[in-house]
């Protein structure tokens, strides 16, 4: 508490002039203005919760965010199961094989039915069980809460209710949204943590009431509070995080409330060691429940389409079904009068021979029954085993293990495994998931002089990346390739890389300037100008570490902490803020003694969104005023005296290289004050600070523009906002293989953009559409002239895109949150989706997390395409709720990302590999995995018809029922599980050379009807001759060397034997990548239908049905005519596949085959030349990501010889 009594001593009020005036006055309660009262409608009473029967009742501080209740799981668990219309088919048929009409006994349905249904409700109820446990451990936190007395004590935060006082401690976080009474801080501000809500990791300020004043707490006894009572009138509960209104009635006075007062739930209190506030939105009527959306039951479009070709089955099935009723009523009518033998014992009991209608409904009901297999019921649990191993191997994969926070990537759902195949479109989140909240000094202009030798990571990667094109003979011609431009182009920050140790915040590298140095360049007295502003030019607090002892900064934004650190290492060390001066430790010279200087704060202009700059205006200790200024280029160069522009030119220049090395810019500017001037302008400052009309607001940013002219340039900054490691790759990758990238972040523009120039979504000569609507036009128009406005903004930015005549120009949009707000009403949303998709990137700024959820419902809805969110902190969890597939990064902000998503990774990179190497295995697993299973069931079923139809459709299968219910469970199962977890096309390496090869899953080329309408054909066929061949080579001659003939049971086993061989081998032929699990379960399976075969033949007769008893040793096996006939009729069934195959690799070749063609010939190790050109064709054209900056690079570079070979031809000539 030592620390904290020593802080709250320093008022703060002089710090943030601004801010704090900006506070609306207080005035009587008979002086309100009409509506004052009346026009909020929620009443809270303060520390009265039961004051009234007739105050309306508010939500409990419950949260839950789990899919079912214990009460309604199974009911909607089941209704979900049998909302899929072959388990409702399995589930009638299910019942009817109690009744007399099933040609088969009950477990052959019941069973697999229990196995699927029961196998996806524990799935369900384990996942909702983890979401419930998030609930209950948020839900059962401790919270501290007025009980009486000025006596605080501790109750859960689900027992909060609105009303109440609520102490929060430092490092806690908010229970609910409370409004901000008093602090530690003696006048009442306190820092926030907001990054679970807005993704911002920069603390933000928040304070009390200003005219409410309360006695300093002294040892946690606040017993002014006992008594305490007031009354709040506020606007209803709403998402949006940045505004709040309403009023505090507190002793017969009004005091309005505004946003800075709020403290939202799930935010953390930092750098402030109590507040104390008053519950104003408990549970789900916080702002942050408010941003949340329903999670939503996702299914893969695979699966989807799995639903269609289910319904083509059974049409298929209703047919044959039909066609087998309907001959078997004419056979009851026209033939079995005549069979004697065939009579039933009791009249009507299988057929009724006086209504062959009836007989013919009767026997639908089996045959709908015994074709049953047609519709196959194991490909469920066969895609859900597959599925769930797909994704242990993702969760084991060691290329997606962070070793620095030892986080495995994790597969949280496995029915969504191929649809990180088909991804369309990703959304992501700008802090967190593409930087990792750093912030380096690394580069500066002073004096039009460029400092810093090290590179940006993006310049590194396009470096290198250029270097390595140049060097390849068919990316340049000859003449280029020169050793000046390859020293240009290789320039590499290891030759500059500093041997110590690598400080947080600061990768600057310049002797030049280090060292104390800077006195030997000219221009010293700017460059001490610039150091000075660096230290004094700030917000920050600076606090001592109490156990390392070193000082640290409590910055508002980590550019300012960045620039702290640099003074502090060119030797201006700033170390102490008191109430109204901050202390700099300057030392010029190595061998110099630091001085400790004192800059008196006179005012501090505070920066915001719309001023863009931010001014301090000191003292210093010879008595000068100064003023310092900070902020955008484009802003400070309008400020410039007509004489303090001489090094603009110089400046303007290297702010464009620092542009396009992804960097965030700022300019510094100075002048000095008179003191008369400082005293007049001053003046009017306090008077406007004082007034209480409306117009004050706009006075005050009247006088603040008026300082803030006639400055002079002094230089520019350079930071890096420092990317997560291997993002710009990463981002490349995915841009190749041909995915579009959004960023939805709730940073500032001028911040976004940033991001954008440092992870490639930008770059230099790329157009930005800005889709902007200005503060005053929200503050004074009506809507519908808002509307207007942003849609004449969409429709000419729409024509300009249309009207390119550059074939290589590109086109960003970014659009801020309110106007955001408009664009997605549904009069305009897809004019707006229009403009985007044909935009190279999207960048949406200052976007609220339910925002974000209804930009990416817009993406997928108004596109159709496949859409992946991906985030990291609690504002994220919309968005990845919302998207086809959400991705959650185990980062700094929590676990609510993850625990909302469908795959974790630990970053950002990672994705490249989950996309491009497991969604691109995954996609052609199960697709090549269902197309197999449709064509093995469909082999089998066509068989039973064909036999029904010779056999008078009388509803008698040929094949024993135990074979029919092994060969899904067992028979042929373990093949299509081995190729639905093993098989690759090409192998993790070439996936990642190759990245167009990933568009085969969006284009959705494996799956799409043509291929399903082959495979189901070539199942038909397969039957055909399965069936025909064996029934002639086996009936009515005698096979045997005794001379018998075959019955109905060697007839089907015959056949089955045929089905085995044929599907097995059929496997085998479509396998690309055969490993010895494979092999063995291809002949493993065929092994075993024999051994089944002959153990099931060496039982009692009484266990088996039919003629089965010693068939295998005695019957079928002596003869070779049933070892011939297999062997003919698998040749046979396959021959056409092997033809289509090898015709199509010789003269029209996919890519994969290619690949593997190229593999197998070892081109990459012989003939690099050709592999390199195959690596340039399979890469999709884009506009964005390193390659689009080399592209660019290299188009400019190609442009400038030509030009200059031109020059001296003409000159020649």
């Amino acid at each position: 508490m030592a620390k904290g009594r020593i802080r709250a001593k320093l008022r703060r009020s002089s710090l943030y002039t601004l801010a704090n005036i900006r506070t609306k006055p207080s005035y009587k309660k008979e002086e309100a203005p009409r509506g004052e009262l009346s026009g909020y409608p929620r009443v809270i009473n303060v520390n009265r919760p039961t004051i009234s029967e007739d105050i309306p009742m508010f939500c409990s501080n419950y949260v839950s965010t789990t899919k079912y209740t214990f009460l309604n799981f199974l009911p909607i668990a089941l209704f979900e199961q049998f909302n899929r219309v072959a388990n409702f088919y399995f589930l009638v048929a299910a019942g009817l094989t109690f009744t007399d009409y099933a040609p088969f006994d009950w477990p052959s349905q019941v069973v697999p039915l229990a196995l699927v249904v029961g196998f996806s409700l524990a799935k369900e109820l384990y996942e909702d069980l983890q979401r419930f446990w998030q609930d209950k451990e948020a839900n059962c936190r401790n919270a501290t809460i007025h009980v009486g007395n000025g006596d605080f004590g501790s109750k859960q935060w689900r027992e909060v209710c609105v009303g109440d006082i609520v102490k929060v401690k430092k490092d806690e976080f908010f229970p609910a949204d409370l409004l901000l009474l008093q602090s530690s801080y003696e006048d009442g501000m306190s820092y926030v943590e907001t990054m679970n809500l807005d993704g911002e990791t920069n603390l933000k300020v928040k304070r009390a009431l200003q005219n409410v004043s309360f006695p300093v707490v002294d040892e946690d006894k606040p017993t002014h509070f006992g008594d305490f009572s007031a009354t709040i009138h506020c606007e209803n509960p709403n998402p949006n995080l940045y505004t709040f209104m309403g009023n505090l009635d507190y002793k017969d006075r009004i005091y309005p409330l505004e946003p800075a007062q709020l403290l939202l739930r799930d935010s953390k209190l930092r750098n402030t060691e109590y507040v104390y506030g008053i519950v104003v939105f408990t549970g789900n009527d916080t702002k942050v429940m408010q941003n949340t959306t329903q999670s939503p039951s996702k299914r893969s479009k695979l699966e989807l389409q799995m639903d269609k070709i289910i319904y083509l089955l059974f049409g298929l099935l209703i047919v044959i079904s039909i066609v087998s009723a309907s001959g078997f009523a004419l056979t009851v009518r026209n033939s079995v009068p005549t069979w004697w033998y065939l009579m039933p014992q009791v009249v009507g009991e299988d057929f009724d021979l006086n209504n062959f209608v009836v007989s013919g409904l009767r026997h639908l009901v089996t045959a709908l029954m015994l074709y049953g297999y047609l519709v196959p019921i194991s490909l469920y649990v066969s895609i859900e085993a597959v599925k769930i191993l797909q994704a242990s191997f993702i969760n084991h994969d060691l290329h997606m293990y962070d070793e620095v926070s030892g986080v495995p990537a994790k597969a949280r759902t496995s029915n969504l495994n191929e649809q990180l195949g088909q991804i369309d479109t990703i959304l992501s989140d700008k802090t967190g998931t593409l930087t990792c909240n750093q912030m380096d000094f690394l580069k500066c202009s002073i004096a039009g002089c460029p400092y810093g030798k090290r590179l940006s990571e993006v310049e590194l990667a396009a470096a290198k990346q250029l270097a390595a094109e140049i060097q390849d003979a068919e990316s340049f011609d000859g003449n280029m390739r020169d050793t000046a431009t390859l020293e240009a182009i290789t320039i590499s920050d290891d030759s500059n890389t500093n041997k110590k140790e690598p400080i947080k915040g600061f990768s600057f590298q310049d002797d030049r300037l280090q060292n104390g140095n800077w006195l030997k360049e000219p221009n010293v007295d700017v460059i001490l100008l610039f150091f000075r502003i660096l230290a004094v030019c700030h917000t920050a607090i600076p606090e001592v570490n109490e156990k390392t002892g070193e000082l640290t900064y409590e910055a508002e934004s980590p550019d300012e902490n960045a620039f702290l650190v640099a003074a502090r290492e060119f030797g201006f060390h700033f170390i102490k803020r008191t109430q109204n001066s901050v202390i700099i430790r300057e030392q010029l010279a190595l061998n110099q003694e630091p001085i400790e200087k004192e800059y008196k704060i006179l005012t501090l202009l505070d920066f915001t969104s719309k001023r863009k700059r931010m001014s301090v205006i000191v003292r210093d200790e010879t008595g000068q005023i100064f003023m310092f200024c900070k902020g955008a280029d484009t802003i400070i160069f309008d400020c410039l005296a007509s004489n303090g522009k001489m090094f603009l030119e110089a400046t303007t220049k290297n702010l464009n290289d620092y542009g396009d090395a992804g960097l965030r810019t700022l300019a510094l500017a100075y002048k000095k004050l008179e003191e008369t001037e400082y005293t007049n302008w001053y003046e009017k400052f306090h008077k406007a600070q004082i007034a209480s009309g409306p117009n004050r607001e706009e006075m005050l940013e009247e006088l603040s523009d008026t300082m803030e002219r006639e400055l002079t340039l002094v230089g520019a900054t350079a930071v890096e906002d420092k990317l997560q490691k291997g993002v710009p790759q990463c981002i490349d990758r995915l841009a190749l293989a041909g995915l579009k990238i959004w960023v939805l972040t709730g940073d500032k523009m001028e911040t976004a953009i940033n991001i954008g120039f440092s992870c490639s979504l930008l770059r230099q000569g790329m157009k930005q559409i800005c889709i902007v609507v200005s503060a005053e036009m929200l503050a004074q128009d009506a809507k519908d002239v808002i509307k207007e406005n942003i849609l004449k903004q969409i429709t000419s930015a729409s024509q300009s895109i249309k009207g390119k005549k550059d074939p290589h120009a590109a086109f960003a949009l970014i659009i801020d949150g309110k106007t955001l707000t408009y664009a997605l009403e549904d009069d305009m949303k897809f004019q707006f989706l229009n403009l985007a998709v044909n935009c190279a990137s999207v960048i949406c700024c200052r976007v609220s997390p339910k925002q974000k959820a209804l930009v990416v419902r817009l993406v997928k809805e108004g596109t159709g395409r496949t859409t992946l969110g991906i985030g990291d902190g609690a504002n994220d969890v919309g968005m990845i709720k919302e998207a086809d597939i959400g991705i959650g990064i185990s980062g700094v902000e929590g676990m609510q990302a993850v625990m909302a998503s469908d795959f974790a990774i630990a970053q950002f990179r990672f994705l490249e590999r989950l996309l491009i190497v497991h969604g691109h295995w995954c996609y052609k697993r199960i697709s090549k995995m269902i197309c197999y299973f449709l064509y093995k069931n469909i082999t089998l079923a066509l068989t039973l018809f064909y036999f029904e139809v010779e056999a008078g459709f009388s509803g008698q299968m040929h094949y024993d029922d135990w074979y029919m219910l092994l060969y899904n469970v067992f028979l042929t199962s373990c093949p299509v599980l081995a190729l639905g977890v093993l098989e690759k096309d090409i192998c993790a390496e070439f996936c990642l050379q190759f990245p167009a090869l990933y568009q085969q899953g969006p284009k959705n080329l494996f799956f799409d009807w043509y291929r399903i309408i082959g495979w189901l054909a070539n199942g038909v066929y397969a039957s055909f001759v399965i069936y025909l061949v064996n029934l002639y080579i086996f009936s009515p001659e005698s096979f045997r060397k005794e001379g018998q003939t075959a019955d109905m049971y060697v007839i089907g086993t015959a056949m089955f034997t045929s089905i085995i061989w044929v599907v097995n081998v059929q496997i085998f032929l479509i396998s690309h990548y055969l490993t010895r699990i494979q092999l063995h379960t291809i002949w493993g399976s065929i092994v075993v239908w024999y051994l089944i075969v002959y153990v099931y033949g060496m039982m009692p007769v009484g266990w088996s049905a039919g003629n089965i008893y010693q068939q295998l040793p005695e019957v079928l096996g002596p003869s070779e005519t049933f070892y011939l006939s297999t062997i003919f009729v698998t040749l046979l069934c396959n021959m056409p596949y092997l033809i289509h195959i090898s015709y199509q690799r010789c003269y029209n070749p996919e890519d994969h085959h290619v690949l593997q063609e190229m593999k197998n010939l070892r081109k990459d190790v012989t003939d690099r030349k050709m592999w390199k050109k195959e690596q340039t064709k399979a890469r999709q054209e884009t506009e964005i990501g390193v390659s689009a900056r080399v592209d660019a690079k290299k188009r400019h570079m190609k442009g400038k010889m030509s030009r200059k070979y031109s020059s001296l031809a003409y000159r020649s000539t």
